[in-house]
């Protein structure tokens, strides 16, 4: 009772000391069941730093001014400062994210490796590109990630699919975008240990102390990003974010569903973050199957269970089972419709090393004409034929479907391609884009490591803007109109809402790749040839031939050794 009292004490203290200095943090946990068993797990972390602005970059030639931090990040805050960033997003993952089975995710950053961008204001003190380069070197000393390959080889600036997420200051001169991408980058137990290390309370109590890195980099699908963005008239924002889906059926002997947090996180919410404002643990609840949960939420609105977290209370260990399932059995995902609006696939295809066709897929699932713009930023590796450019749709030839907007074609070992276009997607249709792309030869010295395994693309991005109106045609039947009637309505629903990207997988294209072994092989092979000619010469010079005549006829003369040792015996 001592130690509880003693702990309440503290946390007032806490907030009283993050009250007087202006500057908040809240942590949310929301918790989603998905329709083929698995459950996504979202962490996220907001520090707001109250009546903040960027850094004019104009001032960078002059001493900053002073900053005192007592929650924000002090390592990240200090390299926004030192960089005049405005506007940051950086995402690391693990894992190809399913958007017909899952949906859409919660943080729309799920492309495969490392994503950055951000946005700068221009300055004449330091160019844009030089403080673009100096915030990948010290994000990647932050996160120990390779985000120094981020170089201007990977780098553009597609202003139209990424557009700021917050304010931008009125500087003296606008802002730019720059945007690269690493699919080659996986996230690991070294990136999530910095990443811990900018929350307030780290992982001691809090929401953060269930990122156990045993279990969250078993998941199906893991990822984690740091977002910061300007609030006007408000202050400057940053959220930490952690993202992943388990599957409890892998994990359970029974092959059921039922999930705890200490089931998936090893670990349960032991105490509250005392600096935090809110903390709280949302569950999205179920809506056909019969299900339980304990312990009881603390509230109830629109299908979500929220659970507030207080200090001085029991450890809390959210449970949701389902009594009337003896084992989990897998949905038909096949015959299941998809819960995206568009579903995208994007391959290469070619058996040749020189040539290629580049093939995408988009797929309208609403019964209402949709417009979305479409972004490939391809590196130099792969270069595009555009002239080869076709639409077809459902087999017949639409090339009005696209509107190209702007395309930078690559310069070898210096800028990528860069391909924007608009296109027009009828409703219930699919949508085919073929070109033709050539594979460039590499110098020896631009190969990766692993040469033969070949090299990974990024993905492309979509982005759905614009919907039209609801088709009506008369062959469609009264439950696809039902459906497309409730889809409507969730769309207007979201009228407001800034639109969704979605990523597809990054593609394996397989270049010219010398022989690698053949200096292994030249190196052998040399080694061998002198050895067996320096032992022959030494041989010849070191050595005396003798010839030895031997007569039969006499008694051969017993070795010196062995006449010895008969002397010996007869001396006995």
């Amino acid at each position: 009772m001592k130690w509880k009292y003693c702990w309440r004490t503290c946390c007032l203290l806490a907030l009283h000391i993050v009250a007087a200095s202006g500057e908040l943090f809240e942590e949310d946990l929301t918790l989603r069941p998905l329709r083929d068993g698995k459950l996504e797990a979202r962490f996220s972390f907001t520090t707001l730093l109250k009546g903040a602005t960027p850094r004019d970059p104009q001032g960078l030639a002059e001493d900053d001014e002073a900053q005192h931090y007592t929650l924000f990040p002090l390592a990240l805050g200090q390299i926004l400062r030192e960089h005049a960033v405005t506007e940051l997003h950086l995402t690391l993952n693990a894992g190809k994210w399913n958007y017909d089975h899952w949906g859409y995710p919660d943080e729309p950053g799920v492309s495969t490796g490392a994503e950055l961008w951000a946005w700068m204001g221009e300055s004449v003190p330091a160019s844009l590109d030089a403080r673009w380069q100096g915030l990948r070197q010290s994000l990647a000393g932050l996160f120990c990630a390779s985000l120094g390959h981020l170089d201007e080889q990977r780098t553009t600036s597609p202003t139209l699919t990424f557009q700021p997420e917050g304010a931008l200051p009125n500087f003296t001169y606008p802002h730019q975008l720059r945007h690269a991408t690493l699919p080659s980058e996986h996230v690991c137990t070294e990136n999530l240990t910095p990443f811990l290390k900018l929350l307030p309370c780290k992982s001691l109590s809090g929401i953060a102390s269930l990122l156990n890195p045993h279990k969250v980099f078993d998941a199906d699908w893991h990822g984690l990003g740091v977002h910061v963005r300007y609030r006007e008239g408000t202050g400057v924002e940053v959220r930490l974010a952690f993202q992943a889906v388990f599957d409890p059926v892998r994990y359970s002997p029974e092959r059921r569903r039922d999930w705890s947090l200490r089931s998936v996180f090893d670990r349960s919410i032991e105490r509250a973050c005392p600096v935090a404002r809110a903390n709280k643990v949302r569950v999205e609840l179920p809506s056909q199957a019969s299900y339980t949960i304990s312990p009881g939420p603390t509230d109830v609105v629109d299908n979500t269970a929220t659970y507030t977290i207080n200090s001085g209370e029991e450890a809390l260990d959210i449970a949701m089972q389902w009594p009337e399932e003896d084992s989990f059995q897998y949905p038909d995902t096949s015959s299941a419709p998809p819960l995206t609006d568009i579903s995208v696939r994007r391959n290469l295809k070619g058996t040749s090393q020189a040539d290629a066709r580049l093939t995408v897929e988009l797929t309208n699932n609403l019964p209402i004409q949709v417009s979305a713009g479409y972004l490939e930023a391809m590196p130099w590796h792969l270069q595009f034929y555009l002239h080869t450019l076709k639409a077809q749709l459902d087999g017949a030839s639409r090339d009005d479907l696209v509107d190209i907007l702007a395309y930078t074609p690559p310069v070898p070992h210096s800028r990528p391609a860069l391909l924007q276009a608009v296109l027009t997607l009828p409703p219930h249709a699919t949508l085919q884009l073929t070109m033709d792309v050539s594979k460039p030869f590499l110098r020896y010295t631009e190969h990766p490591p692993d040469a033969q395994r070949g090299w990974d693309l990024p993905p492309a991005v979509v982005v759905p803007f614009a919907f039209g109106e609801l088709s009506a045609s008369n062959d469609t039947s009264a439950e696809e109109s039902q459906l497309g009637s409730l889809r409507v309505q969730e769309r207007a629903a979201v009228q407001g809402r800034r639109p969704r990207r979605m990523y597809t997988p990054v593609l394996l294209v397989d270049l010219a790749t010398p022989d690698f072994s053949m200096p292994y092989n030249v190196i052998i092979m040399s080694c061998t040839l002198i050895a067996l000619i320096f032992g022959s010469i030494f041989n010849l010079l070191t050595r005396r031939f003798v010839v030895v005549q031997v007569d039969p006829q006499s008694p051969q003369e017993p070795v010196p050794a062995q006449a010895d040792a008969d002397a010996g015996d007869k001396a006995r």
